[in-house]
């Protein structure tokens, strides 16, 4: 995979990209970078050209100020610019967590650019924030941890953030950091001690209470055009409190869902059966 920088409206973008065929947009979530697709990219580079950014405010890319950058609909233009300057008018992504929100995002603002979509254990933010469970508030505190006000977050996680994140990464499913590739969380733990990361990813998740909500509340009705594949752990939070793919069918067209071994972050802990799943629905 080849690294590369594009400068956007935000700043430096950061991305690798590899392999030979139709374009894959590979996105990923909180709290990590695009090295969580260390194992799976060059499982799909064999039949697509696959492109792995780090979202704005993640791992090397630009860490904006202010809350506009972060909202899903300003990171799928920063995609969609990216995916431009690479010469690519339509595309496929894959994004799990934070990444799937924003191709979710994506895929209703430019629906002649998103030829397939992937979307891995999330379910529809809106129907999350709008009809909230306590069981769900307690297992995803940390939507409203880290929503609340700077510096206050920033400053709790900044006093030991290898301690935080990884309670992070050991949540929503029951992983031990044993589960994790030792040189993917070297580079997770590089991006999150740096003071900016966590403020850029506060303010993703401030963003999404103060912008992506209202943006979600007007787009309730619509639905996905293209071909979607819902994926999701199948010991994780999101299958313990909902029907997943029940969640996800009003707002897609055309949808195939699946579960996968474990719990919330399966593309790390289950590449194989992850990367198995995601080839068999990206084939003609």
């Amino acid at each position: 995979m080849i690294p590369g920088f594009t400068d956007h409206r935000t700043g430096p973008l950061a991305y690798i990209i590899g392999g030979e065929g139709p374009p894959l947009l590979l996105l990923h979530g909180f709290p990590q970078t695009r090295a969580m697709w260390a194992h799976i990219a060059p499982a799909l580079a064999h039949t697509h050209t696959v492109i792995c950014p780090d979202l704005p405010g993640y791992g090397a890319s630009a860490k904006p100020q202010g809350l506009a950058a972060y909202s899903f609909r300003a990171m799928a233009r920063e995609m969609t610019s990216l995916m431009d300057r690479l010469g690519y008018p339509g595309f496929a992504v894959i994004g799990h967590d934070r990444g799937a929100r924003v191709a979710h995002r994506l895929a209703l603002d430019a629906p002649d650019r998103v030829k397939r979509l992937a979307l891995l254990d999330i379910i529809p933010t809106h129907t999350l924030l709008s009809d909230l469970r306590w069981q769900v508030a307690r297992a995803y505190y940390h939507w409203f941890f880290l929503a609340q006000p700077a510096p206050f977050p920033d400053r709790m996680i900044a006093a030991d953030p290898d301690r935080y994140f990884e309670s992070c990464l050991l949540g929503w499913g029951g992983a031990t950091m044993s589960d994790f590739d030792a040189n993917q969380l070297a580079h997770y733990r590089a991006a999150w001690r740096d003071p900016d990361t966590i403020r850029g990813m506060c303010n993703d998740y401030r963003a999404t209470l103060t912008l992506d909500m209202a943006d979600d509340g007007t787009d309730a009705e619509r639905r996905i055009s293209c071909p979607t594949l819902i994926l999701y752990g199948a010991t994780g939070a999101m299958a313990k409190h909902y029907d997943v793919p029940a969640t996800w069918a009003p707002k897609c067209t055309a949808m195939q869902a699946c579960a996968i071994t474990g719990g919330h972050f399966f593309p790390d802990t289950a590449p194989e059966e992850s990367a198995a799943a995601l080839l068999g629905f990206l084939s003609p």
